[in-house]
């Protein structure tokens, strides 16, 4: 990576905030600083940035990841098409409150759309989203396994239960 890519990665795509996070409200449908609300947005979005600094991820899209994978679930329960509900609606938003590339785009929807599949991707910026998303399943009472997580500072974060700039986490038993 060049001198300045990382500098440039870190500037939002965002161009109005305000106006991102007001759509945002007004659809969702859950309460919002419930389970899967604001508050774990913003836990995703500090885990997401000591992620990135470590994988050199697109904080870009990790960002909007943290704002949107979860902006379009109906229940806080089993909800199979809510990533793929928040890819469209975050397609929606697009062009009007953030802009981004078309490959950029690319990597956020299916970072957004299949963030609950368990997978391991190639993609240093997809996993540092899935990996931030991850290590908060314990506010749902889920212990996650090593084993779903694809960078080093996840693993690291989950076995030690490193503070992730004031989320303490527990280590994983057993690990």
């Amino acid at each position: 990576m060049a001198k300045g890519d990382s500098v440039a990665k870190m500037k939002t795509a965002i161009s109005d905030r305000a106006g991102l996070i007001e759509a945002i409200r007004t659809q969702y449908v859950l309460e919002w600083h419930g389970t899967h609300g604001w508050d774990h947005w913003m836990r995703v979005l500090e885990t997401g940035r000591i992620l990135a600094t470590d994988r050199g991820a697109d904080m870009r899209i990790v960002e909007l990841f943290a704002f949107l994978h979860d902006s379009c679930r109906r229940n806080d329960g089993h909800d199979p098409q809510h990533g793929p509900r928040a890819a469209l609606f975050a397609e929606e938003l697009h062009g009007v409150f953030f802009e981004i590339g078309k490959g950029a785009m690319d990597v956020l929807l299916l970072a957004i759309r299949d963030h609950t599949r368990g997978y391991i991707h190639p993609d240093s910026t997809i996993q540092v989203c899935w990996d931030a998303d991850r290590l908060d399943l314990p506010r749902v009472n889920i212990q996650p396994d090593p084993h779903f997580f694809g960078t080093r500072a996840a693993k690291r974060i989950l076995l030690t239960g490193e503070d992730r700039g004031g989320t303490s986490g527990t280590p994983m038993k057993g690990a």
